[in-house]
């Protein structure tokens, strides 16, 4: 594993924010949904193609809580723009794990 800085670590903007719309993305190549997601003052409203459907029901997904990196370009998902990554933990067996923060906190604060 290569390892990197302080420095390094905190060029990347890893920021809490509220799904505030969750919709199929049935033109996706790999099961996924789009996410609409409000990281707060500063950052806005940002949207992103997550692979999560087999853990994860669309309409469990308003008002959740998820850490996206959000100085990431925009990034072409087939027909859609993807302009964060939803971070999250991949299992055994493929599927994900959403990273979210322990307790309820304010949209848009950055991993410490």
């Amino acid at each position: 594993m290569q390892q990197i800085g302080w420095q390094d670590f905190e060029r990347v903007e890893l920021r809490v924010g509220t799904v505030i719309k969750a919709e199929p993305f049935p033109q996706a190549r790999k099961p996924a949904y789009k996410l609409t997601v409000d990281f707060g003052p500063g950052t806005g409203i940002k949207r992103s193609s997550v692979q999560i459907t087999q853990l994860y029901k669309i309409e469990d997904l308003v008002g959740r809580q998820v850490i996206g990196v959000t100085n990431f370009p925009p990034k072409q998902i087939g027909p859609f723009i993807s302009e964060c990554l939803v971070t999250g933990f991949y299992q055994q067996d493929g599927s994900v794990v959403l990273a979210v923060p322990e307790r309820p906190v304010a949209n848009g604060l950055k991993l410490a």
